[in-house]
């Protein structure tokens, strides 16, 4: 049994108005995800256990910086939708409001803090 109109249907929106975009924000960064990963692996992987010069030389080189800056963004924005889509099904009132709130926070500052350290690191 179908409880949305025709035009509902047509145009692909619930009645949050949002849903097919949000659907699509979260394609398009698992998407970047599945790719980033892997290469995220093998730029960060060599660094690990080094000293602090290697590791510094290691990410001056632009492509490792770039990757590992693109994994902070993308990963980070993934989640904070993941999230954001977990709390929204299981919560209600001031307290969905709160945890959205807490949640897009949480995951701007982690971006903002990882991105400055890369910065502090590669330059």
């Amino acid at each position: 049994m179908a409880y949305m109109t025709d035009r509902k249907r047509a145009t692909g929106r619930g009645a949050a108005g949002s849903g097919t975009e949000h659907f699509w924000h979260m394609t398009v960064t698992s998407v970047a995800l599945v790719i980033l990963t892997p290469l995220f692996v093998f730029v960060v992987g060599p660094a690990i256990g080094k000293p602090y010069a290697d590791v510094a030389l290691h990410f001056a080189n632009p492509f490792n910086a770039i990757v590992t800056a693109l994994m902070l963004v993308v990963g980070f924005n993934h989640f904070r939708h993941g999230a954001q889509t977990a709390i929204e099904d299981y919560s209600d009132g001031l307290t969905r409001k709160a945890l959205v709130l807490a949640t897009i926070c949480i995951s701007y500052a982690a971006m903002a803090t990882g991105l400055f350290a890369l910065a502090r690191l590669a330059l």
